[in-house]
C-alpha cells in the first residue's frame, strides 16, 4: 500500500504551524504577543516613530472621489470589518441551528450576558457622570468580552473543563458580540448621512435578493458587500463594521445538496472512481475519465457545505491569527513614561477596573443567581454555580472590543490612555483569577464527583 510522502516543508513548516492553529489557546497566544510588542515599543527608544507609524496617511480614491484615512484607522474601520462579518456568521449559525436556536438552552446565556452588559455599563457611568460629556461616554468599553482570551484562558484548562461549560462561555461571548453590535451602531456613529446610507440599503437589498434567489457564489456577495455596504456605511456616518454584520446575515445558510443524497453520490463516484483507477497504467497520474471523476466529488462535496460554514470555517484563521493582532498592535500601545498613579485614579480607568472587574462578575453571576431562584434557568448538572463565578471572571478579558470601542468613544489623547490602562489592567487580574478559580473550581467538583 503507497503512504502518502511528506515534503521537508511540509514535516517542517506547514504541519507544525497547522497542529498550532489548530489549537484552541493559540489564537490568544499570538494576541497577547501582539499587545505585549506594541507595549514595549511604546516604551522603547523607538515610541515615536512606532506611534506616527499609525498616523501615516493612505488614500484611495477614483477621480474627485477619495477616501483618505491614517493606517489605524485603515486597520479599525477595514480590518476589524473582516472580524465583526466572522462575528455576525457565528451569530447567524448560532441563531440558526446552535445554542441560541433552542429557547430553552439560550435562556441562561442570555440571562447572563444581560447581566454582564449591564452593571459594567451603570458602574463606569455612575462614576464619571459628573466628568465631561466625552469621559462619561465611554460607558460601552466595559461592556464587552473578548473570546479569542476568554476561550483561550477556558480551554489552558484542557479536558477537565465540561463541554456544557465551554458552550456556556462562548454563547456568553457571542451574546455579548451581538450587544456590542448593537451599543456601536446605536450610541457610537457620528453625523448620519442618509444619502450613503440609502445605497447601503440598495446594496443590503440585493445580498439579500440574491440570498432569496439561490445564489452561493461568495465572489457576489464580497462584491456587493464591500465595494457597495461597506464603502456606502463608511461614508455614512454608521460604523463601517455594522455592515460587515449585516453582510453577514446575507450569507446563505442553506445545503444545495442534502446529507443523505451527498452520501448516495459521493459512493456512487467512489465506486467509480476505484473501478477506473488503475495506478501502474499512468505512474500514478490520472486519466482524463478518473480527472472528472473527481471533478465531481468536489462539487458534490461543496453542495453539502453551506456558504455561511464554508466563510466562517476558512475566514475565521484569518481573523483570528492576521486580524486581530494587527489590530492589537496598532492599538494596545501605552506609554508608562508620565504618571501611571495618577492615570489609575482617574474616573474613566476606574470606571473600566471597576466595570470590567465588579460589574462582569456581579452582573454575570447574579443574574444567574437570580435565574435560579426564580426557575428561570436551570444549570447543567456537570456545572456548579462557582465555575459560573469563574467564568464570569473570563467574561471580564475586554481586551480587542473594548480598545475598539475605546476608538469610537474617544477622541480625548487622555481618556484613550487612561481607557487603554484600564482595559490591559483589568483584562489581566480578570483572566489570572478566573484561570485560578476555576482550576480550584473544577478540582472540587472533580474531587466530589463519584467515580
Amino acid at each position: 500500500m503507497n503512504q502518502l510522502e511528506t515534503t521537508p516543508v511540509e514535516k517542517w513548516v506547514l504541519k507544525p504551524v497547522g497542529n498550532f492553529m489548530s489549537q484552541s489557546t493559540s489564537s490568544g497566544i499570538v494576541l497577547f504577543i501582539s499587545a505585549a510588542l506594541a507595549l514595549i515599543l511604546s516604551n522603547s527608544p523607538w515610541s515615536l516613530e512606532f506611534e506616527q507609524l499609525w498616523q501615516t496617511k493612505f488614500r484611495i480614491g477614483i477621480g474627485s472621489f477619495e477616501i483618505n484615512k491614517p493606517l489605524q484607522l485603515w486597520i479599525n474601520d477595514g480590518l476589524m470589518s473582516m472580524f465583526f462579518f466572522v462575528v455576525g456568521l457565528e451569530l447567524k449559525r448560532e441563531i440558526i441551528a446552535g445554542e441560541l436556536a433552542d429557547p430553552r438552552k439560550a435562556i441562561l446565556p442570555v440571562v447572563a450576558g444581560l447581566g454582564g452588559f449591564l452593571l459594567p455599563a451603570l458602574i463606569y457611568w455612575t462614576l464619571n457622570q459628573d466628568a465631561s460629556i466625552e469621559a462619561a461616554n465611554g460607558w460601552g468599553i466595559p461592556m464587552a468580552t473578548d473570546i479569542a482570551f476568554a476561550l483561550g484562558v477556558l480551554y489552558l484548562l484542557g479536558d477537565r473543563v465540561p463541554l456544557s461549560l465551554k458552550v456556556f462561555l462562548t454563547a456568553l461571548a457571542i451574546i455579548d458580540d451581538l450587544g456590542a453590535v448593537l451599543v456601536i451602531a446605536l450610541f457610537y456613529t457620528s453625523k448620519i448621512s442618509l444619502f450613503s446610507l440609502g445605497i447601503g440599503a440598495v446594496f443590503l437589498s440585493l445580498m439579500i435578493l440574491g440570498n432569496v434567489l439561490g445564489v452561493r457564489n461568495a465572489v457576489f456577495y464580497g462584491a456587493l458587500g464591500i465595494v457597495g455596504l461597506w464603502t456606502a456605511f463608511l461614508l455614512s456616518g454608521v460604523h463601517a463594521t455594522i455592515a460587515a454584520v449585516l453582510a453577514a446575515f446575507t450569507i446563505p445558510a442553506n445545503v444545495k445538496i442534502s446529507k443523505p443524497l451527498y452520501v448516495r453520490k459521493i459512493r456512487f463516484l467512489l465506486h467509480t472512481f476505484d473501478k477506473k483507477f488503475d495506478d501502474e497504467a499512468h505512474q500514478g497520474l490520472l486519466s482524463y475519465e478518473e480527472q472528472k471523476n473527481l471533478d465531481k466529488i468536489q462539487y458534490v462535496t461543496k453542495g453539502v457545505i453551506p456558504p455561511l460554514q464554508k466563510l466562517e470555517h476558512g475566514m475565521h484563521p484569518l481573523v483570528a491569527f492576521v486580524v486581530m493582532p494587527i489590530f492589537a498592535f496598532a492599538n494596545a500601545g501605552v506609554s508608562f513614561s508620565g504618571d501611571v498613579l495618577s492615570t489609575l485614579a482617574s474616573p474613566v480607568t476606574l470606571g473600566i477596573i471597576l466595570g470590567l472587574l465588579l460589574g462582569k462578575v456581579i452582573g454575570i453571576s447574579g443574574a444567574v443567581y437570580l435565574g435560579i431562584k426564580t426557575k428561570l434557568v436551570v444549570l447543567p448538572e456537570e456545572i456548579s454555580f462557582v465555575s459560573i463565578v469563574a467564568t464570569s471572571f473570563l467574561a471580564a478579558i475586554g481586551f480587542t472590543m473594548s480598545l475598539f470601542i475605546t476608538t469610537l468613544a474617544f477622541s480625548n489623547e487622555a481618556y484613550i490612555l487612561q481607557a487603554k490602562v484600564g482595559i490591559l489592567l483589568a483584562s489581566l487580574v480578570a483572566g489570572v483569577i478566573g484561570y485560578l478559580l476555576l482550576q480550584r473550581s473544577l478540582e472540587a467538583d472533580n474531587a466530589t464527583t463519584p467515580e
